[in-house]
């Protein structure tokens, strides 16, 4: 590990992301793996640069959108691209990503040092947590529901390649848990090891990468 002067996180609960939200409900295709051109469309996107971070750290990293979602700015370690994760069952873990976030992660930072990562475009209302406001921009942590909505949007035309964009209010787009998905089928697909998958998905068991 690369030595590095920061303020040490205080020891939070975990993301409280999805309490009082109701998920959309799942399209039979939720899970069904991108194509690499798809993928590559995506990138092309005209979006805002917390959209581009927030998607190329869930593609490079296959980490589940909750847990990026609840990065701070002081979980991060730049140098090693690599970020500390509290998992399902409440262990701390760590996810790696790879030169497209690492490119983009000093821009959307800034000059913060510390809480959410990924903020809303507005302030946070009263009584938001703490931990869940950036001290410097009073913006608060962006939610699941609001950045599934978001790539779902902007996304529903790379999803309907031959609709017509005069439609595009009736079509439905992309979800986030695809980009997990598909980043660990292509990596299975470039002949990545069943261990190797494994410790990048943090699945006990080969099953659960079906």
């Amino acid at each position: 590990m690369h030595p590095r002067s920061r303020v040490r996180s205080p020891v939070r609960s975990p993301c409280p992301l999805t309490i009082g939200i109701e998920r959309r409900p799942a399209p039979p295709d939720r899970t069904k793996a991108l194509a690499e051109n798809q993928i590559a469309a995506l990138w092309r996107l005209d979006v805002a640069l917390r959209e581009k971070a927030q998607w190329k750290m869930l593609y490079e990293s296959a980490a589940r959108a909750d847990e990026v979602l609840c990065l701070n700015v002081e979980d991060l370690y730049q140098q090693d691209k690599r970020g500390r994760i509290t998992a399902k069952g409440g262990a701390t873990e760590w996810i790696h990503w790879q030169s497209g976030t690492a490119q983009i992660l000093p821009r959307l930072i800034g000059r913060r040092t510390r809480n959410p990562l990924f903020l809303t475009d507005r302030k946070a209302p009263a009584g938001t947590p703490t931990l869940d406001v950036c001290p410097e921009t009073g913006r608060a942590r962006l939610s699941y529901r609001r950045a599934e909505e978001i790539f779902e949007e902007n996304t529903r035309l790379l999803a309907n390649p031959l609709a017509s964009p005069d439609d595009i209010e009736d079509l439905d787009g992309w979800t986030l848990h695809r980009l997990r998905h598909s980043a660990l089928t292509h990596d299975a697909e470039d002949g990545t090891s069943t261990p190797m998958l494994l410790a990048r998905s943090r699945h006990a068991s080969v099953r659960s990468l079906e």
